[in-house]
């Protein structure tokens, strides 16, 4: 079987197929997968390191107004297309799978229209324009929460399948990841990250928080973001005797490993992020991004947070002493901690790649 696995521009789109394709390959080892995704994006360094083939084309997003970056992106796109038959021309895949970004848009319709058995992934609560164009020529789309159900109009083709998560996650041990990292003994982790890009202000917020108020209450992870890890790595001044509790790195690359070692999470609210902390159900603080169409990432926040499994902060109210008095309040207190993370896993879903490998199997079939 030859997979075509189209998805890219930020983990949130590249960690789902790379979580399908390790389940494909668990399923049928003789199966040969290739992703595609743009030179731009992270899969350039996600699908590489975990051992897939990647193919890249030229597309970018569509701005509102009227630009020269909008001239250039209606080049691209038609571009894109002639690109995309190529590549399928040479791989000659039996089932093309999207999983978001605008690397879908030309493959999986491409793929559609040579007669291809195709299926997308709609991770958010508020589908992309891109799936909802795609709606018509795919033979189905996984959606992952039922509120996106309404967005689309062709309800026969709809599988409420959960997002996909990397199947590692399920299978950490919390006593063996401790050992094996190196933070000092007797105080809770902290994990904060805002996305595979980094998120400015929780960056900034951190930052302060850590020279203001720290004084080795936990451990922190803390992933900036590659193209914010400079600057805030040296903004950060702490005393000498607490710098073996903090760690500051670009970007958390084994995620299942400092999961499952976490005691609490403070990130954003893309939709893997949700399953992920549904799935392993682990206590957060969300401060869901302001810049995201349709305000999706605060609905997927205020949905955990009604589960009891999150605090939630607007990026409006966010600052240092908020953030460093909001931990604090938690890790003092393990019962709160672990209510929270029973309450974490109410509406998770476990099975979302078995059930996304069912249709692959359907559709080829």
């Amino acid at each position: 079987m030859k997979v075509l696995i189209a998805g890219g521009g930020t983990g949130g789109h590249i960690n789902p197929g790379l979580a399908i394709a390790k389940y494909i390959l668990k399923k049928n080892p003789t199966a040969e997968i290739t992703f595609v995704g743009t030179k731009k994006g992270l899969e350039t360094k996600l699908v590489p390191r975990e051992g897939f083939t990647l193919e890249t084309i030229t597309v970018r997003g569509f701005r509102r107004k009227l630009s020269f970056d909008t001239v250039l992106a209606v080049k691209e796109l038609a571009q894109s297309f002639f690109q995309a038959s190529s590549l399928i021309k040479k791989i000659k895949p039996d089932v093309v799978i999207g999983t978001g970004g605008y690397v879908c848009g030309p493959v999986l319709y491409v793929a559609a229209k040579k007669g291809i058995p195709t299926l997308i992934h709609e991770s958010n609560a508020f589908p992309g324009i891109t799936n909802r164009l795609l709606e018509k020529h795919v033979n189905y789309v996984a959606v992952s929460f039922k509120d996106a159900e309404k967005f689309f109009k062709n309800k026969s083709k709809l599988v409420h399948t959960g997002n996909p998560v990397r199947q590692e996650l399920l299978n950490s041990s919390r006593q063996a990841v401790l050992k094996q990292l190196d933070i000092v003994e007797g105080k809770p982790l902290i994990v904060a990250m805002g996305g595979s890009r980094g998120a400015r202000k929780i960056n900034e917020t951190i930052a302060e928080m850590l020279n203001t108020y720290f004084k080795g209450e936990f451990n922190l992870i803390f992933a900036t973001g590659e193209a914010q890890f400079n600057d805030i790595n040296l903004s950060i001044c702490l005393d000498e005797k607490y710098k073996k509790m903090v760690k500051v790195v670009p970007y958390i690359y084994d995620v299942a490993r400092v999961y499952t070692a976490s005691d609490l999470m403070i990130c954003r609210a893309g939709a893997i992020t949700i399953s992920e902390l549904q799935t392993m159900g682990i206590p957060s603080i969300l401060v869901p991004s302001p810049y995201v169409t349709a305000n999706h990432q605060e609905h997927n926040a205020r949905s955990l947070e009604r589960d009891g499994g999150a605090v939630v902060i607007l990026e409006s109210e966010l600052n240092a002493d908020l953030l460093y008095n909001k931990i604090c309040s938690l890790i003092s207190n393990r019962d709160i901690l672990s209510k929270m993370a029973a309450d974490a896993t109410k509406n998770r879903i476990t099975d979302s790649v078995e059930q996304i490998y069912a249709l692959v199997e359907k559709i080829i079939k």
